[in-house]
């Protein structure tokens, strides 16, 4: 995993509504407030960026593994799908744990993908396009055996 270092120094808040993040930005004089489009995922993930960030590290549960997903659980079911992206995808509601096999043949898990986003993936015209503009990068994933 390659790390960057990003200063948010000067966003004063953070806000989700109809596929926008909204940013209030200090600009020294004035504020200014833009929208950018983004995923539900992505306002979850900054509200776990702030939460981890700012919560004393003996504080954090220690049974919390951020990248650990559906460690010990079933099979999940797995459905052939037409694409030059993946053979398959599956999901696990109770979980929340989106599967897919790539063309490549690897397996991968995404956390924490919501029932409404899995009903899109499934309604998509484009598996491909959608995982890459919904799901790629907003979601912990981790490679599996199948």
């Amino acid at each position: 995993m390659k790390l960057s270092k990003i200063d948010l120094s000067n966003v004063l808040a953070v806000g989700h509504s109809n596929g926008q993040l909204g940013l209030l930005i200090d600009r020294g004089e004035q504020v200014e407030f833009i929208e950018i489009a983004a995923p539900e995922a992505a306002m979850h993930g900054l509200q776990m960026v702030d939460f981890i960030a700012n919560t004393d590290s003996t504080e954090l549960d220690p049974g919390i593994e951020l990248t650990e997903i559906a460690s010990g659980s079933e099979p999940i079911a797995m459905m052939s799908v037409d694409s030059q992206m993946a053979r398959a995808i599956g999901y696990n509601e109770e979980e929340q744990v989106l599967q897919i096999k790539f063309s490549s043949g690897s397996v991968y898990q995404y956390s924490d993908v919501e029932p409404q986003m899995w009903e899109s993936l499934q309604d998509a015209d484009s598996t491909g396009k959608f995982f890459n503009s919904e799901i790629k990068g907003y979601y912990s994933s981790r490679r599996v055996d199948d």
